[in-house]
């Protein structure tokens, strides 16, 4: 192969869509109109194998929406105000009912993030099966795939505190394992294909077609500048940062601050950087492709409130925020009059994003500056988690932090600042849970209850 270049022009499709059902007991769908599982299954072609790692990248991004508005309500980030009655009654166990394992709140994610893991695992199949390219061009695919795979088991065990990762063979379903278990098993996954991916022997000149990484991309790196055809293709060398970022987050969801220091150090990770470098997902209206799942449209004025579908923000995050943190202007504005449906209320709606077509950070360096401050404070570098918590802060335009320098203080802290910077953001839910909070929300009506983790779905049969 010339150079060992890998190239291919950037086209966003859905390419596989390999599960119809929400159960690991995957379906083989042949696509008429596109590549079918049997096509790429044996020697696959270099196209092909693009067009999976592009798949890969769209189904991503399948149930996010709900996945953010679901935990977001169980967290009291907010209200989804819509026509259906469970975003406000099943999720906030209105009554004393409970959450469904049969509801799309709860079935939704599963399905997005297990559909992504089947198209990597499709992936790694073909890789095995064609002889198209070199077994060290193929590491290159493995460690995309595997890092995906890594991604998506992480954002299951996040909502649902377990999951199944050996999902290769449809029959012959791995067992599903707690969350230390599993998460031990992502880890490992994670180095795994980071190992892969540095077998590669030309790490500047291997191209992946993919979006929403071109923050990542080395401007300095001619090599790769000359061989690249866009921003939509960036080398393995800084997809590595990604995959060292992802372990650094797998790291402190375990508790194991030193390491997660050690990766973030060999991430995109930058103290005094950008606080939104980092890869996206992008969205588009074209056929086979996908809007912005969070975005709702904003009221237009007094007399045209958008009272059809909208995130409402809770009362308590506007009502609990420093004085004069910027946050709140930016993520949140006021409604023309207060909006209340069933029993609920909230004066403030989102203006988290711009438009239905605006992209929505993965792993942005403002996430990875707050999990340097909770890896030190694991690590007993208060200093350092002091400092970290600061440039957060003041990017919000808020002072120094000007609390006792102790772990529990610092904690609070920190976790205060991820509740502001990462507002409706799937992240608030997990937080609480992890660190044994969730008792601490509040009760908005009489007769609910609070949740802090989503059932399995009942496909699953467990």
């Amino acid at each position: 192969m010339n150079n060992r270049i890998i190239k291919i022009k950037y086209h966003l499709i859905l390419v596989l869509l390999f599960m119809v059902a929400v159960s690991c007991s995957f379906d083989e769908d042949i696509d008429p109109n596109g590549p079918s599982l049997g096509g790429v299954e044996n020697n696959a072609s270099l196209r092909q194998l693009n067009e999976l790692v592009i798949g890969i990248q769209a189904t991503s991004r399948d149930g996010h929406g709900i996945e953010t508005t679901a935990s977001g309500t169980l967290a009291r980030e907010l209200y989804l105000f819509d026509a259906d009655p469970r975003n406000t009654g099943d999720l906030l166990g209105k009554n004393g009912i409970q959450l469904d394992n049969n509801s799309f709140y709860s079935t939704a994610q599963f399905a997005g993030s297990y559909r992504c893991i089947k198209n990597a695992n499709v992936l790694l199949g073909a890789l095995d099966n064609t002889q198209v390219i070199e077994e060290a061009d193929k590491n290159g695919y493995r460690g995309f795939a595997k890092t995906y795979i890594a991604y998506e088991l992480i954002q299951v065990l996040k909502s649902y505190g377990s999951a199944r990762i050996d999902v290769a063979d449809p029959d012959n379903l791995g067992p599903v394992l707690d969350f230390d278990a599993a998460l031990a098993e992502i880890r490992s996954l994670l180095d795994e294909a980071e190992n892969d991916l540095s077998g590669f022997g030309m790490l500047d000149q291997f191209l992946f077609p993919v979006s929403g990484f071109s923050d990542l991309i080395d401007d300095s790196d001619e090599m790769g500048e000359d061989v690249r055809d866009n921003e939509n293709e960036i080398t393995i060398e800084e997809f590595v940062l990604f995959n060292r970022a992802v372990a650094a987050l797998a790291a402190v969801y375990a508790g194991d601050g030193n390491v997660a220091l050690a990766e973030l150090s060999n991430s995109y990770f930058d103290l005094n950087g950008s606080l939104t470098t980092g890869p996206k997902y992008v969205f588009g209206l074209g056929a086979g492709d996908q809007p912005n799942g969070v975005f709702r449209s904003p009221s237009a004025s007094a007399e045209e409130p958008n009272n059809a579908d909208q995130i409402i923000v809770h009362d308590s995050w506007i009502n609990d925020a420093e004085a004069g943190d910027s946050r709140v202007a930016s993520k949140a504005a006021m409604r023309p009059a207060p909006s209340a449906q069933d029993g609920l209320n909230g004066t403030h709606e989102t203006r988290l994003y711009a438009s239905n077509v605006t992209a929505i950070d993965i792993l942005r360096n403002e996430e990875l500056i707050l999990l340097y401050a909770e890896a030190s404070i694991l690590a007993n570098n208060l200093q350092d988690a002091e400092d970290a918590l600061n440039v957060i802060r003041n990017s919000a335009s808020l002072a120094n932090y000007s609390g006792a320098q102790s772990v529990a203080d610092l904690t609070t802290e920190m976790l205060n600042q991820r509740r502001y910077s990462l507002w409706c953001e799937n992240h608030r839910m997990f937080d609480l849970r992890r660190y044994n909070l969730s008792n601490t929300l509040p009760i908005d009506r009489a007769g609910d209850q609070v949740f802090n983790i989503f059932p399995i779905p009942l496909s699953e049969n467990l």
